[in-house]
C-alpha cells in the first residue's frame, strides 16, 4: 500500500486531504510544518508527500530541498498543495524536486489526476 505523508499546517487540510487519500486506498501520516515532517520521514520515509507551501518553523520549499538532500536514496513523490499560484513559485518548486503542483482549494478529481501524473496512481 502507497504510503502519504501530509504535511501542513492546517488541521483542516490535513483532515480534508487525509479523508480524500484513505478513500483511494492510501495509507496516510500527517505532519504539522516542515520540521516535524523531515523527523517523520527520518523515521519512515513515506511514497509520497502532499506538501504545503506556507508553514511556520520550516516552509514545504526548505523541506522539499532537506528531503531531497537526504543521503539514503529514496526519492518520494512531491506534491506541492498551496495556494502560491505565481509562475515563479512554481517554477521554484519544479526546480527543488516536487514532482507536480496542486493549488487549494482542490478537490478528490484534480488530486486523483495529479496522482495520475506523476505515477502514483494508475
Amino acid at each position: 500500500m502507497t504510503r502519504f505523508l501530509v504535511v501542513d499546517d492546517s488541521g483542516v487540510i490535513r483532515k480534508v486531504a487525509r479523508r480524500m487519500l484513505e478513500s483511494l486506498g492510501y495509507a496516510v501520516n500527517e505532519a504539522v510544518d516542515g520540521e516535524d515532517a523531515l523527523q517523520a520521514c527520518l523515521g519512515d520515509m513515506p511514497d509520497a508527500v502532499l506538501l504545503d507551501w506556507n508553514m511556520p518553523n520550516m516552509d514545504g520549499l526548505t523541506f522539499l530541498e532537506a528531503l531531497r538532500a537526504s543521503p539514503n536514496g529514496t526519492r518520494p513523490k512531491v506534491l506541492f498543495c498551496t495556494t502560491e499560484s505565481d509562475f515563479d513559485h512554481i517554477a521554484a518548486a519544479m526546480e527543488k524536486g516536487a514532482d507536480e503542483y496542486l493549488f487549494k482549494p482542490f478537490d478528490q478529481s484534480t488530486l486523483e489526476s495529479k496522482l495520475s501524473m506523476t505515477g502514483i496512481a494508475p
